[in-house]
């Protein structure tokens, strides 16, 4: 008697269980019938273009990512990816070198370039702002990079509007604005602007030499004072994180010089990678939430195992290598994309959830709970309950099995992520 109640309790306690996770599937399933996917070979645009730095990449960019990710093919992945990086590796980058006029932007643009003020192609310096025209540089340390030294905030007499408009700002992907002895308020506005379009810039604080002359302070105590209120004053305006170099007007190769040069050389990268990649992701994306959203309503109807080719719909070890055959993410596919970009296997293994049933387990509390004996147990119970029983194990079924597809869908997506990021060149 005691143990008939005990049965009895459990198996009240997993119905609960049950149908609070499956009251969502019931709904959707009880809804009229209607399409729960948009056919793959309709989902994009096959005359898709976009520009990013003035390159405009292969027409056949998206639809070829897209076959390999439908077809599960991840080295074909690799090959678009690595294709598309290479046309993004030379595209132009254009960078404006702004600020007050006769801060040292033309001084700056000729060590950026490695190069004296007495070179013939050299920027024009002065005590006085020189620049009366914007003025584009190059340099062999920065490829397909355009430095353009624009007239200086104060050269004339227009407001920072027109100088924004007439400068055509817009143009450019980075900004680095001068500044010395004060941080204007017009920088401080033109420094908010450029955040405002999403793009970046550099606070270089120039003339240093002149600050250290004074002996008030430690060199080190002055450094950190100017740094403090450059970043409290753009703080009170708004900025975020502003990026703040120290310089030198006589010798520019000395303090915060080399750190600029670094990160401008890492930025420059940024900026020609980051649309490419978005755009590759963002089609990764769409393929793999198609590739769920199919197999999600084929779950329903109990076709997905003859699309996955699985035998045994209870045997969640067969059905995650069917899983991840069905996304490409299986370890021979793995294999062969690591061997492809250079890497081990293990390092993209490591980022995934799903890779193998134990690891899946452990990190899901639910499924963990539905595959243990005593759940087993109770299953065979429901099996023996009229109706009510074979409803409630089909519900079961079906939410386990989208769960598990929607686990190994989260991982076929960091996987992707990582391939596009290791493809950069």
């Amino acid at each position: 008697m005691i143990l008939s109640h005990l049965v009895h309790l459990a198996l009240l306690t997993l119905l609960l269980f049950l149908f609070r996770q499956v009251t969502p599937l019931i709904r959707d399933m009880t809804q009229p019938n209607q399409s729960l996917h948009t056919p793959l070979s309709t989902s994009f645009t096959p005359a898709l273009q976009y520009n990013t730095g003035w390159t405009v990449l292969p027409k056949a960019t998206a639809p070829n990512i897209e076959k390999a990710l439908v077809e599960a093919k991840l080295l074909g992945v690799v090959s678009v990816a690595r294709e598309t990086l290479e046309i993004a590796s030379s595209a132009l980058v254009r960078i404006a070198v702004t600020g007050d006029s006769g801060n040292g932007m033309s001084s700056f643009i000729n060590a950026l370039r490695g190069i004296g003020h007495e070179q013939e192609d050299s920027a024009p310096t002065g005590v006085v702002g020189t620049t009366q025209i914007p003025t584009c540089y190059f340099s062999s340390h920065f490829p397909n990079v355009e430095l353009w030294d624009p007239p200086g905030i104060g050269a004339g007499t227009q407001t920072l509007g027109n100088y924004f408009t007439e400068m055509q700002f817009s143009l450019y992907d980075l900004f680095i604005i001068f500044a010395s002895e004060q941080l204007s308020r017009n920088l401080v506005k033109l420094a908010k602007a450029i955040q405002g379009q999403g793009k970046k810039s550099y606070i270089v604080w120039t003339k240093l030499d002149r600050d250290i002359s004074t002996p008030t302070l430690s060199v080190e105590r002055l450094l950190q004072n100017i740094r403090e209120n450059i970043w409290k004053t753009l703080q009170k305006k708004g900025m975020h994180k502003p990026i703040i170099f120290l310089v030198s007007s006589f010798d520019p190769l000395l303090n915060d010089f080399p750190e600029l040069r670094d990160t401008l050389h890492r930025d420059i990268s940024d900026i020609r990678y980051h649309c490419h990649l978005e755009k590759l992701s963002d089609t990764c994306e769409k393929v793999i939430n198609d590739k769920v959203t199919s197999l999600q309503g084929q779950i329903a109807s109990n076709s997905f195992q003859d699309v996955l080719g699985i035998q045994n719909a209870d045997d969640l070890a067969e059905c995650l290598m069917a899983y991840h055959l069905f996304f490409g993410v299986d370890d021979e596919s793995l294999q062969l994309m690591a061997q492809s970009m250079g890497k081990p296997m293990g390092e993209y293994k490591a980022i995934m959830k799903s890779r193998d049933l134990h690891t899946v387990l452990a990190g899901d509390r639910i499924l963990s709970f539905m595959n243990c004996n005593t759940a087993s147990y109770l299953y065979s119970i429901l099996r023996h309950i009229l109706f009510l029983g074979d409803t409630v194990l089909n519900y079961l079924r079906v939410w386990k099995h989208r769960h598990f597809l929607e686990i190994v869908a989260k991982d076929t997506r960091t996987i992707m992520k990582k391939i596009l990021t290791d493809s950069i060149i």
